[in-house]
């Protein structure tokens, strides 16, 4: 398995498909950051790295990991938009049969298909917005979450979520030409963990790649084999 912390120097060389989020030195949460980087970088199991550290609060762990996972995506996603075109992809889809509507209740109001490029820029324009948004995303212990943060955060991490499925299903060659496929299935792994440990994605989510994940998301290296998730079988269905 390669550690994050390889990840992130592989990936920086790239370009970022958005400015990188970060926290400000001295606060809790650009601590917490400190933290769950360390964790990461010391190679410990990945499903322990997700687990709450005694003593902090959960809203906050989530918060710095939101950000941290938005990071890391427009990270993966830099190394291959330049190949995801309207041409290549007309639809934000995760196979043929399977597509991701945009909706933002602002421009969107309803559910639009979009071509995968326009919904993946949407879609991190509104991250960013949402998470440099301080009433939304506090810096200071002393401004109290919203009650509709844990909502919000579950929205946001179900559509970069998307993004890993659009990435895996239809750009998994360029990953796999550029030497990043360790790399990206360490961050899904990641990803996943933290989702399906404090439950933040509905299942529903991962039928695209559940084949996929189900050979990668254990921790026997021994049988991790070398899955292409263009095999998998499609989906039925539209989501926003």
């Amino acid at each position: 398995m390669a550690a994050l912390g390889g990840f992130v120097e592989f990936f920086q060389k790239g370009k970022t498909f958005r400015p990188k989020k970060k926290f400000e030195p001295g606060t809790l949460k650009y601590s917490l950051h400190k933290q769950a980087q360390a964790s990461l970088s010391s190679g410990i199991n990945l499903r322990s790295v997700v687990s709450l550290p005694p003593g902090e609060d959960l809203t906050d762990w989530i918060a710095v990991h939101v950000v941290d996972f938005f990071n890391r995506i427009n990270l993966i996603y830099g190394t291959v938009c330049e190949y995801c075109t309207e041409s290549s992809c007309p639809t934000m889809s995760g196979g043929q049969k399977f597509e991701y509507l945009w909706e933002d209740g602002d421009v969107f109001k309803k559910p639009t298909p979009l071509p995968a490029p326009q919904y993946i820029s949407h879609l991190m324009d509104w991250i960013e917005k949402q998470i440099n948004d301080e009433h939304m995303f506090p810096v200071t212990v002393d401004v109290p979450f919203p009650k509709s943060f844990n909502r919000l955060c579950k929205k946001i991490l179900t559509r970069l979520f998307r993004v890993f499925v659009h990435v895996y299903i239809h750009h998994f060659d360029r990953i796999v030409a550029i030497g990043a496929e360790a790399h990206v299935n360490t961050c899904y792994k990641h990803f996943y963990y933290f989702i399906t440990h404090f439950d933040l994605v509905n299942r529903k989510e991962f039928e695209p790649l559940k084949d996929m994940t189900a050979k990668i998301c254990h921790d026997n290296p021994e049988q991790q084999s070398d899955p292409d998730p263009r095999r998998q079988n499609s989906v039925v269905g539209s989501r926003t």
